[in-house]
């Protein structure tokens, strides 16, 4: 039986949104699926807007299992949903929030046997930017800030300037360690298996640098427009939404040093050190795009010139990386959904021994995929069978999930709500890597490139796929 945090007074600001639909109440589902949630948990929905009494409210969330969980097992989802209640609030008004986060408080206290001053509360602020800092003002009027743990999601801002802003607002009523800056990505088994199978194993520890890889590409291409979503898009384009936070974040952990713990100052610090040797982005090799049609999406500008597309070339001047190029890709409509990093080996051009067809020889390559169905390809030339000294190529296949089958691996927000009741920061974003984020990207908020035209269903312009040498993985065959 897994340890279970103390009791928990969870505040979801932004309850009916599309977040918590999606991720966060089948993340809380999952937990107690799994044991997992404090036996005492009270969990407060709210917004400006009730959506009726506490049993629609839950009938919601019920239908939101459904839809995104699947099978639910009534007597796990039964005792979650009772312990669900919507409480409206607004920045300018939270005396009934503040009522209700104090009522449960001494109902979970009396239920544990503890003291009110044992209960945590978390706040989980699920709303857009431009909310966060009246909604932090009112926190702390209320005295919510107290005993809390606030969690934001991304983005961090908009830009440096706005980054600098908000971390002062947040840190006018919370103090660092109670801040937790969520970035999915990095909770994704994946992700954090990036470490173990670079850090653990002799095979990869000793060729993981510039005089044996010969360039490293992060590639999230996704299928999906941004339907539903063009107001959110029109104010903050493709690369405040993914490239300042989910790639780059990719990117420290494939190129940070060793961190010699897995806690959260050792992890921190290596990837400080990495962003630190990262080159501040050159427009003139970063391509932005926007698929045909996001214009006449709902709330999107007839004249929009927003990304929804970003490729990048990036590079880490640092001995281990000097003279090896990252290559950064993501953007919606595209040929396929996919979560991608690609290790490109130096090929040692051994002349006597060739490939049977020349012409489609690729180097070896290190393929990691970072879906749910996590697994690892690593790309290797043998001889091919027969008379003469021709070469193949071959594959060998880690697949995490089935090589692993009892291991109960969790969902990115499910493992990092967990983290968050625990405690445990050392899968968060730190105020100084979001700053450094955006010195990085600075350069091309301040000079945008053109945005070119690409089809739905492709690859994205032409121009992106011409980046890097040899091009990208995915997409090299026209196929995923």
């Amino acid at each position: 039986m897994p340890n279970k945090p103390a009791p928990h007074v969870l505040v979801l600001f932004g309850a009916t949104g599309d977040l918590a639909a999606r991720k966060l109440f089948p993340g809380l589902y999952r937990l107690a699926l799994a044991k997992r949630l404090p036996d005492q948990l009270a969990v407060i929905g709210s917004g400006r807007r009730s959506p009726g009494t506490d049993d629609e409210f839950r009938d919601q969330v019920r239908q939101a299992l459904k839809e995104f969980v699947g099978d639910v097992d009534e007597s796990v989802a039964g005792p979650l949903l009772e312990r669900i209640r919507f409480v409206a609030s607004s920045a300018e008004d939270g005396t009934e929030l503040a009522e209700a986060v104090h009522e449960a408080e001494d109902r979970l206290a009396l239920d544990s046997g503890q003291t009110v001053g044992d209960v945590q509360r978390l706040l989980y602020l699920s709303v857009p930017p431009q909310a966060v800092e009246p909604m932090v003002g009112m926190l702390a009027r209320e005295g919510l800030d107290l005993r809390s743990r606030l969690v934001a999601e991304k983005p961090f801002g908009t830009d440096l300037a706005s980054a600098r802003e908000l971390d002062a607002v947040l840190s006018e009523a919370f103090d660092e360690p109670q801040i937790f800056r969520i970035d999915h990505f990095i909770g994704k088994e994946a992700v954090q298996n990036l470490l173990a199978l670079r850090f653990a194993n002799g095979l990869f520890e000793p060729a993981w640098n510039r005089h044996s890889i010969e360039s490293v590409q992060i590639d999230v291409p996704e299928k999906l427009t941004v339907k539903g979503r063009g107001n959110f898009y029109e104010g903050t384009g493709c690369l405040r939404d993914m490239v300042t936070t989910h790639l780059c974040q990719l990117l420290g952990f494939v190129a940070m040093e060793d961190p010699h713990a897995f806690r959260e100052g050792a992890i921190r610090a290596a990837k400080a050190a990495a962003f630190a040797a990262v080159r501040p982005l050159d427009p003139e090799r970063v391509v932005f795009g926007q698929y045909d049609g996001y214009r006449e999406e709902p709330d999107v500008a007839a004249d929009s010139e927003v990304e929804t597309y970003v490729a990048i070339e990036a590079w880490i001047d640092n001995d281990r990386w000097r003279g090896v190029p990252f290559y950064l890709r993501t953007g919606k409509a595209l040929a396929a959904g996919r979560r991608t990093i690609t290790i490109r080996f130096i090929d040692p051009r051994h002349r006597w021994l060739q490939p049977a067809d020349p012409g489609s020889a690729q180097p070896n390559e290190l393929v990691i995929e970072l879906s749910d169905d996590a697994h690892i390809e690593i790309e290797v030339r043998a001889k091919r069978p027969g008379p003469g000294m021709a070469l193949t190529e071959g594959v060998f296949r880690l697949d995490l999930a089935c090589d692993a089958p009892d291991a109960g691996p969790l969902e990115a927000y499910e493992r990092l709500l967990l983290d968050v009741m625990n405690g445990d920061r050392t899968l968060f974003t730190s105020a100084r890597e979001v700053e450094r984020l955006w010195e990085i990207c600075q350069p091309v908020l301040e000079h945008l490139p053109a945005v070119e035209s690409y089809p739905q269903g492709s690859w994205g312009p032409e121009s992106a796929l011409e980046l890097p040498v040899g091009g990208w993985r995915l997409g090299r065959d026209q196929s995923a």
